[in-house]
């Protein structure tokens, strides 16, 4: 038996490869690829965060999604528990309600948008 340090997808593993009677060693013949430096792609930059007015009541996004509707529009007056948008996750609607009662100070995202856990949505004053 001879033994052989073989690397796979960066996972470095020791072979014993068992050495014929005459002398000639059976090994697979395998065709790989030269192992390349692993470059890893820079992430894309993420949208500078949209802020809300100071003292504003900020309403994010629970969980990563796509906005659905967005049901208010900037001056209008909501009551706590009202729908403020529609985020679609996992396949499933989920309701971005009011946490308190105010007025619309900003509407962050569109319908269609895509957002991140803790995006703002909209803003309360």
């Amino acid at each position: 038996m001879r033994n052989f340090q073989v690397t796979v997808n960066g996972n470095t593993y020791v072979v014993a490869v068992e050495e014929l009677g005459n002398g000639q060693v059976a090994t697979p013949v395998v065709s790989a690829p030269k192992a390349v430096p692993n470059k890893a792609a820079a992430p894309a930059k993420k949208p500078a965060a949209a802020s809300a007015p100071a003292g504003a009541t900020k309403v994010t996004a629970p969980m990563q999604g796509k906005i659905v509707d967005v049901k208010v529009s900037n001056g209008q007056q909501v009551q706590a528990g009202d729908v403020l948008a529609i985020l679609e996750a996992m396949k499933m609607e989920n309701e971005v309600v009011a946490p308190a009662a105010g007025t619309v100070a900003s509407v962050n995202v569109s319908a269609g948008q895509s957002v991140e856990t803790g995006d703002l949505i909209v803003s309360l004053n």
